[in-house]
């Protein structure tokens, strides 16, 4: 898609242009490191795309646009030290390459970078982005909480686990698309529409990524295939599959969350949920998901072209990585 590489473009210079002080250098030295790192910058790019939609220009979004990657980097910076992670993005997290302490406080100065960002708005443009930014910040958190807790939990039902991902995923994205519709002098109507395909179009993309986890190719995903199996990790390809499991497959399922071989677990698992019916109705809900957000999006006024946003849905919609 042609048109990501023109905003991915105007990020990145964006973003390299951004100065922050040399010292303390464990302060701001980790938040240079991080933001080279790169990242596909979805979120800022949907700011930019839905501004152009209602202005015919995108740049009056970038203040926003980069409040979200700000606020998006500062909660990957954290959720590494949650989960322990080694790497991101394939090189050393920040917490492993300083330490916890300097990741927690370089992580608290993006956040508050984020917030510097919105203030570039004259008062009443900076009242209405800043309550949605705040309500979406907070509900990002609480969906971080509810996948830490459900770490703790032997069973998750399907409405918890969409919920949590609608939380820690899919309200950024809207954020995004709602901030910069605003930007861009979307009404109030078209602005919580734009919200709601960014929502839609996040748990699609989310029950994707379980999909292609498990069923996508290695060199393309980039990673290694049934990293979530291995973890035994609660998708909803693992929740569809019990539900739909008898009391034999449900012991086995048991079964295979304890093995130790890590190859025989995956070949087992899919071939299970394959047959469980696990797979066809996970990509039936990311259908529905999909099909929800391109509605939210055919019922927008007084808008310019929608197709770039069309054609970001389908791309997504397409990806095998």
């Amino acid at each position: 898609m042609k048109t990501l590489g023109t905003y991915s473009a105007y990020l990145e210079n964006a973003l390299r242009q951004e100065r922050f002080p040399d010292a303390p250098a464990n302060l701001y030295d980790p938040l240079r490191y991080f933001l080279q790192l790169g990242g596909k910058r979805m979120r800022p790019m949907l700011s930019l795309m839905a501004c152009k939609m209602y202005s015919g220009s995108f740049e009056q979004a970038l203040p926003a646009a980069t409040a979200i990657e700000y606020f998006h980097n500062f909660s990957l910076i954290h959720d590494d030290i949650m989960d322990n992670a080694p790497l991101r993005r394939g090189q050393a997290t920040v917490h492993e390459k300083w330490n916890p302490s300097i990741g927690i406080l370089s992580g608290d100065v993006l956040l508050v970078k984020a917030y510097s960002h919105l203030a570039h708005y004259e008062a009443n443009l900076f009242q209405t982005l800043f309550k949605i930014f705040n309500q979406t910040a907070i509900e990002v958190c609480e969906g971080q909480q509810m996948d830490m807790d459900f770490e703790q939990r032997n069973e998750v039902n399907e409405a918890e686990y969409m919920e949590m991902i609608r939380l820690k995923t899919s309200v950024l994205l809207g954020c995004a698309l709602q901030m910069g519709g605003i930007v861009g002098g979307a009404n109030p109507k078209d602005a919580k529409l734009l919200y709601t395909f960014g929502e839609q179009l996040g748990l699609a993309f989310q029950i994707q990524d379980d999909l292609l986890d498990l069923y996508g190719q290695s060199a393309e995903v980039g990673k290694q295939i049934g990293g979530d199996v291995l973890a035994n990790k609660k998708t909803l390809l693992s929740i569809s599959a019990k539900q739909a499991a008898n009391p034999t497959q449900l012991e086995l399922l048991q079964q295979l969350e304890q093995t130790l071989d890590p190859v025989f677990k995956v070949q087992q698992t899919q071939e299970l949920y394959t047959v469980l019916g696990a797979q066809h109705y996970c990509a039936q809900q990311m259908q529905l998901h999909h099909q929800r957000a391109l509605n939210s999006l055919e019922q927008l006024e007084n808008v310019g072209s929608k197709i770039e946003l069309t054609e970001l849905a389908e791309f997504l919609f397409s990806r095998t990585y």
